[in-house]
């Protein structure tokens, strides 16, 4: 017998739980308690219910199994109000995972996914809302189907009702919708990501335990949890945190518009803004009740949708297009920086000065923005890209702006035209005559 303390809690003792999820449970945890297959006596089970506990944890990205399980027994993925659908996102995220709706605290972007496609395909779906709960998830899977309600804004209107926690990856999707509703103690934000290191060893030496970590390639056990993490690890962790915070900003302002350019939202810092504070930042559009303005979604015409939202595309470009002066040219980008002479070696940086210059990136990137020159702050940081090196960039870009400028302003006046010979004939015989 495996996991004794779970097991004196679900045998030989009175249970009140709904049996098919005591199903599910047995169906996904009594093999590895018991050691053992375990059969079921006493308990009338459909076969279609054993088989679905028994489903794999996992869903496939390519196909759309996930809302036709519901739509063989005639019934849709979601809640269908007046015309509107209503998916739930409520509690932690996940990636991968084969189940529609909340199970055991958990939520799947597949599962989010599948319901939304269904509902675009339905034609009595007229909008669709977003009932949100949630303080984040994974990172894996988020950002995808941030594009896919994103894209749904296309089709048929996409409003978010925040109750009462949008947060990291819940406000990643939040922030894709047409609009977002949240209460007076609604909470939104925290566009950031972390990550958790366990450092074991000590444990285990109290223990007498010594793990060997025998390995093929340098980097094949960085950040394991039997040794302390090496400074030079930790500081390569926080460049790529650096690098999916600023995909988190991005992705934000492809769906917020003008209402939240990356710029502003890698300027929260990953706080947390409730009620007012959140409109006033830009994170959201309405103070409501979620009950309240769903039924003044419901009863508004079809598509109808905020003025002030851009469509669904996702750039990097500024939000606001820059114009370029009448009398200077465009010119041929210029190559990209060449990290190799410009970069710092990522191990002679601590975790603070990989954050400092992560913010120069940014501000030297909004300011080429605003110029009208156009760099992946992502990838600079990604290849640890110098701010000194990107201004230089930016400034020979505009040199390439205006000295094509002064070619086609000072174009070479044009040869004086040559006469023909019969014209210079004529003009000859006409001064001979004159003498």
């Amino acid at each position: 017998m495996h996991h004794a303390q779970i097991a004196q809690r679900a045998f030989n003792t009175p249970l009140m739980v709904d049996p098919a999820k005591a199903l599910a449970f047995l169906s996904g945890l009594g093999p590895r308690i018991t050691g053992k297959e375990i059969t079921f006596q006493g308990l009338e089970v459909e076969v279609a219910d054993q088989t679905a506990a028994s489903m794999p944890a996992r869903a496939s990205l390519f196909g759309n199994d996930l809302a036709q399980r519901h739509q063989r027994n005639g019934t849709q993925p979601f809640a269908l109000v007046d015309g509107i659908a209503v998916i739930e996102i409520a509690g932690t995220l996940v990636h991968r995972g084969a189940w529609i709706g909340q199970s055991s605290g958990l939520t799947s972007y597949e599962g989010i996914a599948a319901q939304l496609q269904a509902a675009l395909a339905d034609p009595g779906v007229r909008g669709i809302a977003l009932d949100i709960d949630s303080f984040g998830g994974e990172v894996a899977g988020a950002f995808d189907l941030a594009d896919r309600i994103r894209a749904a804004r296309a089709q048929k209107p996409v409003h978010a009702f925040v109750a009462e926690h949008a947060l990291s990856a819940g406000y990643v999707l939040a922030s894709q919708a047409d609009r977002i509703v949240l209460p007076r103690t609604g909470a939104v934000g925290s566009i950031g990501v972390v990550a958790l290191h366990t450092d074991m060893s000590g444990a285990l030496d109290q223990k007498g335990i010594a793990v060997t970590l025998i390995h093929a390639g340098a980097h094949k056990v960085d950040a394991n949890p039997y040794q302390p993490l090496p400074e030079a690890v930790h500081d390569q962790m926080q460049r790529e945190l650096e690098v999916v915070r600023f995909l988190f900003a991005e992705t934000v302002a492809a769906g917020r518009g003008d209402r939240l350019t990356r710029a502003s939202a890698l300027a929260t810092e990953a706080a947390v803004f409730r009620g007012t504070e959140a409109i006033a930042a830009g994170l959201a559009d309405e103070l409501s009740d979620p009950v309240t303005a769903f039924h003044a979604f419901v009863a508004a015409p079809r598509g109808t949708t905020s003025p002030s939202r851009k469509g669904p595309q996702m750039t990097t470009t500024p939000e606001t297009p820059i114009e370029t002066p009448a009398h200077v040219a465009s010119a041929p980008a210029v190559p990209p920086v060449d990290a190799a002479t410009t970069a710092t070696n990522p191990a002679t940086m601590t975790a603070d000065a990989i954050r400092a210059e992560a913010a120069q990136v940014a501000q030297v990137c909004a300011q080429a923005a605003r110029l009208g020159v156009t760099i992946d702050a992502a990838d600079a940081v990604t290849r640890g890209v110098k701010p000194e090196a990107l201004r230089a960039r930016v400034l020979a870009d505009l040199a390439a702006r205006s000295d094509a400028a002064g070619i086609i302003a000072t174009a070479p006046a044009a040869a004086a035209a040559k006469d023909s010979p019969i014209i210079a004939a004529a003009k000859k015989a006409a001064t001979d005559a004159k003498r």
